[in-house]
């Protein structure tokens, strides 16, 4: 029998996990240029809980999170690229993943490759494409280079320097503990912990002094001005995240005091925003893993219904590597 319902985490105003709230609701028909995807996987970034928070404001009542896997169910009119039966993957873009079925414009979709599983697309998609991003095109690495990457041991930490490795650049990771300081020691070279105040003159004695070209910051507000006394003259700081808060304002006479520095703040959404960019990156991606450059590890698992938890588990710290939903 077909189903015409789908089951949804849906809040309704911004706030703690205790707005999360499972609802059933009416599955649409695809319109044109849409498909029906029956979702098998859903993916658990920490910008899930900023849209919870209202720290990124949604438009109420919303449905949450930003990846998935799933198998075409139906196919709306004009849909070319796809049929049904199609394995397909989004990340980024459109808030809504937290279902376990959804409506999706045919252009935001990619074919997974038949050797990877549901839960490694739906979970480290998103992830994938940032690290794509971020070594390839907002600071291309170089073989030989060292960088600076913050939360190591985290989802996009973990792809970044395993990545980052393969293509012969050496890492320092930065860890928040002495657990996950053991756990990324698989994909560094150097492993700190940021909570040490001697992390910075640690990376400056790794690098003789030097500094490092690029440091890639997914934490915030408790890493970054301390990072920018890491950077080389004319290095470049990449805050893509603020797991620890966001970055407070700051005086930028600080980049020339400090060596002439460049700051960005990127988004997946401009480096993807065209048909084939979002294709390269993702499919950059999907070869990294086909051809055992980046190995992600997914480190909990949770059903849909439990989503407030993975908000929880995520907020104090207490996920490592990727985080997926079952619907």
């Amino acid at each position: 029998m077909t189903r015409t319902q789908a089951t949804q985490i849906i809040i309704e105003q911004h706030g703690d996990v205790q707005q999360m709230q499972v609802r059933q609701t009416p599955i649409p028909a695809a319109a044109e240029g849409e498909v029906l995807l029956r979702q098998t996987a859903i993916g658990v970034n920490f910008i899930d809980t900023y849209h919870r928070s209202g720290l990124y404001p949604l438009s109420l009542p919303s449905s949450l999170g930003m990846e998935a896997c799933g198998v075409i169910e139906a196919i709306g009119a004009g849909v070319s690229e796809f049929k049904v039966g199609d394995r397909v993957a989004y990340a980024g873009g459109t808030v809504g993943a937290y279902t376990t079925h959804r409506i999706m414009p045919e252009a935001k979709l990619v074919l997974v490759p038949d050797q990877i599983p549901d839960d490694i697309a739906a979970a480290t998609l998103l992830r994938g494409m940032t690290a794509q991003y971020l070594l390839k095109q907002t600071f291309p690495v170089q073989a030989g280079q060292t960088i600076l990457v913050h939360a190591a041991a985290g989802g996009v930490g973990q792809i970044v320097c395993q990545w980052a490795q393969s293509l012969g650049v050496k890492v320092i990771g930065t860890v928040g503990g002495a657990a996950k300081q053991v756990l990324a020691q698989t994909w560094c070279d150097w492993v700190l912990d940021y909570n040490d105040a001697s992390w910075v003159a640690q990376v400056r004695e790794i690098t003789q002094g030097q500094g490092v070209p690029v440091v890639y910051d997914g934490v915030g507000a408790v890493t970054f001005l301390p990072s920018l006394d890491c950077l080389a003259p004319r290095g470049l700081m990449v805050s893509f995240g603020n797991a620890s808060g966001a970055v407070e304002a700051f005086n930028l006479g600080i980049l020339a005091s400090k060596g002439s520095l460049f700051v960005t703040r990127p988004t997946l959404g401009h480096y993807t925003a065209t048909r084939s960019s979002l294709l390269a990156c993702a499919n950059d991606y999907w070869d990294a893993l086909l051809t055992g450059r980046v190995k992600p590890d997914i480190g909990q698992r949770y059903a849909l219904s439990d989503a407030a938890q993975a908000h929880l588990d995520l907020a104090a710290r207490k996920t490592t590597g990727a985080t997926v939903l079952t619907p």
